[in-house]
Order: C-alpha cells, then sequence, then structure tokens
C-alpha cells in the first residue's frame, strides 16, 4: 500500500533534493499537525516552535522518536543524534525522512 497523502509526497521530493519541496514543506507547517511535517519545517527553518508543536502532534512511536530526533540535531547534539538514527533506522529501516536528518549538516 502507498501513502498518498500530499505530505508525504513533499517530505519525500525533499528527502530526493528537490529545492522546491523546502518552501512547500514551511508552507504546509502553518496549517498541519504532521509530527513529520513539523520536524522537517523545523530543521529547515531552525524554529524549535515547530518541534514544540510536532512534539503535541505525535501519535505513534515513530512520530515520537522523529521528533527527538529533530531535537537533537537543532540543540546540535551530534552524539546523541547518531546514537537515537541508529537505533531508530534498526526498527525503522524504510524511514527516510531520519535519514535526512542524520545527514543534514549542524
Amino acid at each position: 500500500m502507498t501513502d498518498d497523502r500530499p505530505e508525504t509526497t513533499v517530505l519525500l521530493r525533499l528527502v530526493g533534493g528537490d529545492a522546491a519541496a523546502a518552501e512547500e514543506v514551511l508552507a504546509l507547517a502553518a496549517g498541519t499537525s504532521s509530527a513529520s511535517v513539523l520536524v522537517a519545517a523545523a530543521l529547515l527553518s531552525r524554529d524549535p516552535d515547530l518541534i514544540t508543536r510536532a512534539e503535541r502532534s505525535a501519535m505513534t512511536p515513530r512520530e515520537r522518536q522523529l521528533v527527538v530526533l529533530g531535537e537533537a540535531h537543532l540543540s546540535g547534539r551530534a552524539d546523541l543524534l547518531d546514537a537515537l538514527v541508529r537505533d531508530h533506522l534498526a526498527d525503522h529501516p524504510d524511514h527516510l525522512l531520519a535519514s535526512w536528518i542524520a545527514g543534514r549538516p549542524m
């Protein structure tokens, strides 16, 4: 089964390097409750308030872990991020957004 939600499509484009997707993610962040979009937007904008919103929106363990990855990245805790992303990807090897976070410069 595929996930055809617009936010999933734009996140996949972002992870794939589509420069226009970054602007779309930031625009979506204003009105979304998607933890994934909010975490991506937080990293793009360096806005910790978006992480706070993502934390409130995260419903599943996978989403909550993604929020923690975003927090670790935004706070510049590279060692923590490295350990957390390894654990997360061991449980969710298909989570491209987590890989994208891990690969972003701090």
